[in-house]
Protein backbone atom coordinates (compact mmCIF):
# COMPACT_ATOMS: atom_id res chain seq x y z
CA UNK A 1 0.00 0.00 0.00
CA UNK A 2 1.38 3.42 -1.22
CA UNK A 3 2.55 5.51 1.60
CA UNK A 4 -0.03 8.92 2.16
CA UNK A 5 0.71 12.33 1.78
CA UNK A 6 1.47 14.80 4.55
CA UNK A 7 -1.49 17.41 4.18
CA UNK A 8 1.26 20.04 3.63
CA UNK A 9 2.64 17.82 0.44
CA UNK A 10 -0.76 17.43 -0.50
CA UNK A 11 -1.83 20.84 -0.81
CA UNK A 12 1.10 21.39 -2.40
CA UNK A 13 0.24 19.34 -5.39
CA UNK A 14 -3.48 20.77 -5.62
CA UNK A 15 -2.27 24.00 -5.73
CA UNK A 16 -0.35 23.26 -8.77
CA UNK A 17 -3.82 21.73 -10.40
CA UNK A 18 -5.95 24.95 -9.23
CA UNK A 19 -3.75 27.77 -9.55
CA UNK A 20 -1.67 26.66 -12.85
CA UNK A 21 -2.44 23.84 -15.00
CA UNK A 22 -6.27 22.35 -14.44
CA UNK A 23 -6.20 21.21 -18.06
CA UNK A 24 -3.22 19.13 -17.76
CA UNK A 25 -5.70 16.70 -15.75
CA UNK A 26 -8.81 17.81 -17.67
CA UNK A 27 -10.61 20.17 -15.92
CA UNK A 28 -12.10 23.43 -16.59
CA UNK A 29 -12.45 25.92 -14.21
CA UNK A 30 -16.19 28.17 -14.09
CA UNK A 31 -15.43 31.94 -14.60
CA UNK A 32 -15.10 32.67 -10.96
CA UNK A 33 -12.10 29.89 -10.73
CA UNK A 34 -14.22 27.17 -8.77
CA UNK A 35 -14.32 23.70 -9.76
CA UNK A 36 -16.95 21.00 -8.31
CA UNK A 37 -14.88 19.12 -5.57
CA UNK A 38 -16.26 15.68 -6.99
CA UNK A 39 -14.16 16.40 -9.84
CA UNK A 40 -10.92 17.17 -8.56
CA UNK A 41 -11.24 14.44 -6.31
CA UNK A 42 -11.58 12.01 -9.39
CA UNK A 43 -9.05 13.76 -11.32
CA UNK A 44 -6.78 12.91 -8.27
CA UNK A 45 -7.54 9.43 -7.79
CA UNK A 46 -6.24 8.84 -11.10
CA UNK A 47 -2.49 9.51 -9.89
CA UNK A 48 -0.30 7.24 -8.55
CA UNK A 49 0.30 8.19 -5.04
CA UNK A 50 -3.07 9.77 -4.47
CA UNK A 51 -6.17 7.53 -5.40
CA UNK A 52 -6.41 7.49 -1.00
CA UNK A 53 -7.81 11.24 -1.51
CA UNK A 54 -11.54 12.29 -0.21
CA UNK A 55 -12.76 14.89 1.06
CA UNK A 56 -11.98 14.72 4.59
CA UNK A 57 -8.23 14.73 3.17
CA UNK A 58 -9.35 18.42 2.15
CA UNK A 59 -10.67 19.89 4.65
CA UNK A 60 -7.46 18.44 7.09
CA UNK A 61 -5.64 20.95 5.08
CA UNK A 62 -8.12 23.09 5.78
CA UNK A 63 -7.69 22.92 9.39
CA UNK A 64 -4.18 21.96 9.99
CA UNK A 65 -2.03 24.72 7.35
CA UNK A 66 -1.94 27.68 8.86
CA UNK A 67 -2.46 28.96 4.78
CA UNK A 68 -3.73 26.72 3.13
CA UNK A 69 -3.26 26.96 -0.88
CA UNK A 70 -7.46 26.58 -1.44
CA UNK A 71 -10.95 27.56 -0.64
CA UNK A 72 -13.83 25.42 -0.21
CA UNK A 73 -17.61 26.22 -0.53
CA UNK A 74 -20.31 23.88 -0.56
CA UNK A 75 -19.18 21.41 -3.14
CA UNK A 76 -16.95 23.81 -5.34
CA UNK A 77 -13.14 24.27 -4.53
CA UNK A 78 -10.75 27.41 -6.19
CA UNK A 79 -7.22 28.31 -6.06
CA UNK A 80 -6.75 31.17 -3.81
CA UNK A 81 -3.89 32.36 -6.77
CA UNK A 82 -5.68 32.90 -9.91
CA UNK A 83 -3.62 35.00 -12.04
CA UNK A 84 -1.82 31.91 -13.80
CA UNK A 85 -5.07 29.91 -14.23
CA UNK A 86 -5.07 29.33 -18.72
CA UNK A 87 -7.66 32.22 -19.61
CA UNK A 88 -10.93 31.06 -21.66
CA UNK A 89 -10.66 33.28 -24.98
CA UNK A 90 -12.04 32.19 -28.37
CA UNK A 91 -9.09 30.97 -30.51
CA UNK A 92 -9.04 30.39 -34.30
CA UNK A 93 -5.66 28.43 -33.82
CA UNK A 94 -7.32 24.95 -33.67
CA UNK A 95 -5.82 21.76 -34.83
CA UNK A 96 -7.53 19.51 -37.73
CA UNK A 97 -9.95 16.94 -34.92
CA UNK A 98 -10.97 17.38 -31.28
CA UNK A 99 -11.78 14.51 -29.21
CA UNK A 100 -14.74 14.22 -26.31
CA UNK A 101 -16.72 11.19 -25.13
CA UNK A 102 -20.14 10.31 -24.00
CA UNK A 103 -22.13 7.99 -22.03
CA UNK A 104 -22.53 4.75 -23.85
CA UNK A 105 -26.58 5.53 -22.82
CA UNK A 106 -26.58 8.82 -24.16
CA UNK A 107 -25.14 8.02 -27.42
CA UNK A 108 -28.05 7.31 -29.60
CA UNK A 109 -29.65 10.39 -28.71
CA UNK A 110 -26.28 12.62 -29.25
CA UNK A 111 -25.65 11.14 -32.79
CA UNK A 112 -28.93 12.64 -33.79
CA UNK A 113 -28.90 15.49 -31.90
CA UNK A 114 -25.71 16.60 -31.29
CA UNK A 115 -23.47 17.26 -28.32
CA UNK A 116 -24.82 19.26 -25.76
CA UNK A 117 -23.28 20.26 -23.03
CA UNK A 118 -23.36 18.08 -19.60
CA UNK A 119 -21.85 18.81 -15.90
CA UNK A 120 -20.44 22.01 -17.51
CA UNK A 121 -21.73 25.41 -19.16
CA UNK A 122 -19.82 24.08 -22.37
CA UNK A 123 -18.54 20.95 -24.30
CA UNK A 124 -15.16 19.92 -23.54
CA UNK A 125 -12.89 18.80 -25.92
CA UNK A 126 -9.06 17.97 -26.16
CA UNK A 127 -6.20 17.57 -28.70
CA UNK A 128 -5.01 15.00 -27.16
CA UNK A 129 -7.49 11.57 -27.54
CA UNK A 130 -5.59 9.83 -24.16
CA UNK A 131 -7.10 12.80 -22.00
CA UNK A 132 -9.99 12.93 -23.37
CA UNK A 133 -10.79 9.18 -23.16
CA UNK A 134 -9.32 9.61 -19.89
CA UNK A 135 -12.36 12.44 -18.67
CA UNK A 136 -14.77 10.18 -20.61
CA UNK A 137 -13.95 7.26 -18.04
CA UNK A 138 -14.78 9.73 -14.96
CA UNK A 139 -18.71 9.90 -16.07
CA UNK A 140 -18.64 6.48 -17.58
CA UNK A 141 -17.03 3.10 -17.20
CA UNK A 142 -17.09 2.20 -21.30
CA UNK A 143 -17.50 6.17 -22.85
CA UNK A 144 -17.95 6.56 -26.24
CA UNK A 145 -15.17 8.56 -28.06
CA UNK A 146 -16.30 10.91 -31.07
CA UNK A 147 -13.82 12.13 -33.35
CA UNK A 148 -14.99 15.91 -34.18
CA UNK A 149 -14.28 17.32 -37.49
CA UNK A 150 -12.77 21.11 -36.44
CA UNK A 151 -13.21 22.48 -40.26
CA UNK A 152 -16.52 21.24 -40.88
CA UNK A 153 -17.73 21.82 -37.51
CA UNK A 154 -16.84 25.94 -38.04
CA UNK A 155 -17.97 26.16 -41.34
CA UNK A 156 -21.41 25.42 -39.61
CA UNK A 157 -20.89 28.40 -37.51
CA UNK A 158 -19.28 26.38 -34.06
CA UNK A 159 -16.51 28.43 -32.38
CA UNK A 160 -13.85 27.55 -29.78
CA UNK A 161 -12.52 28.83 -27.08
CA UNK A 162 -8.84 27.83 -25.94
CA UNK A 163 -9.05 26.02 -22.34
CA UNK A 164 -5.50 25.55 -21.66
CA UNK A 165 -2.95 24.09 -23.33
CA UNK A 166 -5.17 20.52 -25.01
CA UNK A 167 -8.66 21.80 -24.09
CA UNK A 168 -11.06 23.85 -26.20
CA UNK A 169 -14.56 24.76 -25.16
CA UNK A 170 -17.83 25.07 -27.15
CA UNK A 171 -21.07 25.47 -27.08
CA UNK A 172 -22.26 22.99 -29.47
CA UNK A 173 -21.48 20.63 -32.05
CA UNK A 174 -23.59 19.58 -34.93
CA UNK A 175 -24.48 15.88 -35.22
CA UNK A 176 -23.12 16.19 -39.09
CA UNK A 177 -19.48 17.68 -37.45
CA UNK A 178 -17.99 14.58 -35.67
CA UNK A 179 -17.80 10.70 -36.46
CA UNK A 180 -18.38 7.74 -33.77
CA UNK A 181 -18.70 4.22 -33.74
CA UNK A 182 -22.26 2.72 -35.38
CA UNK A 183 -24.78 2.11 -33.41
CA UNK A 184 -25.77 -1.71 -32.61
CA UNK A 185 -28.94 -2.80 -34.64
CA UNK A 186 -32.10 -2.99 -32.81
CA UNK A 187 -33.45 -6.27 -32.61
CA UNK A 188 -37.07 -6.50 -33.78
CA UNK A 189 -39.76 -6.89 -31.06
CA UNK A 190 -41.17 -10.23 -30.75
CA UNK A 191 -45.07 -9.72 -31.02
CA UNK A 192 -46.38 -12.12 -28.26
CA UNK A 193 -49.97 -13.60 -28.58
CA UNK A 194 -52.91 -12.40 -26.41
CA UNK A 195 -55.08 -14.64 -23.77
CA UNK A 196 -57.59 -15.00 -27.38
CA UNK A 197 -54.87 -15.78 -29.62
CA UNK A 198 -53.14 -18.55 -27.21
CA UNK A 199 -57.08 -20.39 -26.88
CA UNK A 200 -57.45 -20.32 -30.74
CA UNK A 201 -54.57 -22.12 -31.26
CA UNK A 202 -55.06 -24.47 -28.69
CA UNK A 203 -58.61 -25.35 -30.04
CA UNK A 204 -57.78 -27.77 -33.27
CA UNK A 205 -60.11 -28.39 -36.12
CA UNK A 206 -62.39 -31.02 -35.48
CA UNK A 207 -61.72 -31.52 -32.12
CA UNK A 208 -64.29 -31.70 -29.20
CA UNK A 209 -63.62 -30.94 -26.11
CA UNK A 210 -65.79 -32.30 -22.63
CA UNK A 211 -66.73 -29.98 -20.47
CA UNK A 212 -66.08 -31.64 -17.00
CA UNK A 213 -67.52 -28.53 -14.91
CA UNK A 214 -71.08 -29.34 -16.72
CA UNK A 215 -70.59 -33.58 -16.19
CA UNK A 216 -69.54 -32.52 -12.39
CA UNK A 217 -72.57 -30.36 -11.93
CA UNK A 218 -75.11 -32.20 -13.26
CA UNK A 219 -77.82 -33.59 -11.21
CA UNK A 220 -79.44 -36.74 -11.68
CA UNK A 221 -83.39 -36.44 -12.03
CA UNK A 222 -85.00 -37.93 -8.53
CA UNK A 223 -86.97 -40.65 -10.35
CA UNK A 224 -83.71 -42.22 -11.41
CA UNK A 225 -81.45 -42.31 -8.65
CA UNK A 226 -85.11 -44.06 -6.61
CA UNK A 227 -84.64 -46.39 -9.51
CA UNK A 228 -80.96 -46.86 -8.99
CA UNK A 229 -81.46 -47.84 -5.84
CA UNK A 230 -83.93 -50.28 -5.95
CA UNK A 231 -82.61 -52.21 -8.93
CA UNK A 232 -79.29 -52.19 -6.49
CA UNK A 233 -81.48 -54.16 -3.44
CA UNK A 234 -82.80 -56.15 -6.01
CA UNK A 235 -79.88 -57.88 -7.47
CA UNK A 236 -78.16 -58.27 -4.30
CA UNK A 237 -81.51 -60.47 -2.99
CA UNK A 238 -81.28 -62.32 -6.47
CA UNK A 239 -77.50 -62.96 -5.27
CA UNK A 240 -78.26 -64.45 -2.03
CA UNK A 241 -81.25 -66.89 -3.70
CA UNK A 242 -78.50 -68.58 -5.76
CA UNK A 243 -75.57 -69.24 -3.26
CA UNK A 244 -75.57 -73.16 -3.51
CA UNK A 245 -76.28 -75.37 -0.99
CA UNK A 246 -73.63 -77.38 0.38
CA UNK A 247 -74.03 -80.95 0.15
CA UNK A 248 -74.00 -83.36 3.25
CA UNK A 249 -70.99 -85.69 3.14
CA UNK A 250 -71.87 -89.24 3.10
CA UNK A 251 -71.07 -89.81 6.49
CA UNK A 252 -74.09 -87.85 7.66
CA UNK A 253 -76.68 -89.04 5.31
Amino acid sequence: MAQQQSPKQLSKFIAYILERRPDEFGLVTDKDGFIKVKELLKALNEEAGFKYVRRSHLDEILISLPDPPFELSDHVIRAKQREHLPKQNYTSDLPKLLYTCVRQKAYPYVKVKGIYPTGYAQVILSSRRDLAERMGRRIDRSPILLTVQVEHSKAKGVAYYRAGESLFLADFIPPECFTGPSLPKEKPAIKKPDDSEKSEKQKMAGSYFIDLSKKLNARIPESKREKNRIDWKTERKGMKKQKRKRERPPWKR
